[in-house]
């Protein structure tokens, strides 16, 4: 699956508060006009020609770095930049992306081979401030020195990572009535890189138990003697 984010648990489940019921609240007005299906994640089928600038320095990388030092050697881009040029992403979300702190956004960047290019594939995650709740997965590849979209999934606590190849995006599932820090289960979806598009390779699906933890069950009154 993926390692666990700030504010997560042990069992996977998001650790959130009020204010993530807030930001999953604020984003479901986000992608309300959206069409989706299946788990909610826009399977981007063909890439389209779309490309988006990076501020990162234009350095030009003939092949892509590996062996033990590939993660020091891979070239870092401004994820930030990605997201506020990327015209396949709605303005909305765009407005909405603000720092935390300073200037220190909700954003964590992978960098790894998804689509076999000669420069390391950056995939980047939207999160919420304060509870590291995902909204939206988004992956980018190199091509003529500019970065262009070949996949996104914009939903409530969604989150991308690589796997030996595979991008692995990870999507919380809430039934009727699920506290925010207790979904019912998860549906986790391995994609890979054919021809100049991902296609879904496996699905898997967990249900929670929620006999463990707090479960979000409420406890069994005591009768008093």
């Amino acid at each position: 699956m993926r390692g666990l984010r700030p504010g997560e648990t042990a069992g996977g489940r998001w650790a959130a508060g009020g204010t993530a019921a807030a930001g999953l609240a604020a984003f479901g007005l986000l992608v309300a006009g959206c069409s989706t299906g299946g788990t909610g994640s826009r399977d981007e089928g063909a890439a389209r020609s779309d490309e988006v600038a990076s501020t990162a320095p234009a350095t030009p990388s003939p092949s892509a770095p590996s062996g033990e030092d590939a993660g020091l050697k891979a070239k870092r881009v401004d994820p930030i930049a990605l997201i506020k040029n990327d015209p396949k992403i709605g303005e909305r979300l765009k407005a909405d992306l603000k720092p935390c702190t300073a200037d220190a956004y909700p954003v964590d960047t992978s960098y790894g081979n998804l689509t076999n290019s000669s420069s390391p594939d950056v995939v980047v995650n939207v999160m919420t401030c304060g509870d590291a709740v995902g909204i939206g997965t988004y992956v980018y590849r190199e091509e003529n020195n500019a970065y262009r979209n070949v996949f996104m999934a914009e939903d409530a606590a969604v989150y991308g990572t690589i796997d030996r190849g595979d991008l692995i995006v990870t999507k919380q599932v809430y039934a009727k009535g699920d506290p925010v820090a207790f979904p019912s289960g998860e549906d986790v979806i391995t994609y890979r890189w054919a021809g100049n598009k991902f296609t879904q390779h496996d699905w898997v699906h967990n249900d929670y138990s929620k006999a463990v933890g707090d479960g979000g069950i409420e406890p069994t009154p005591v009768p008093s003697s």
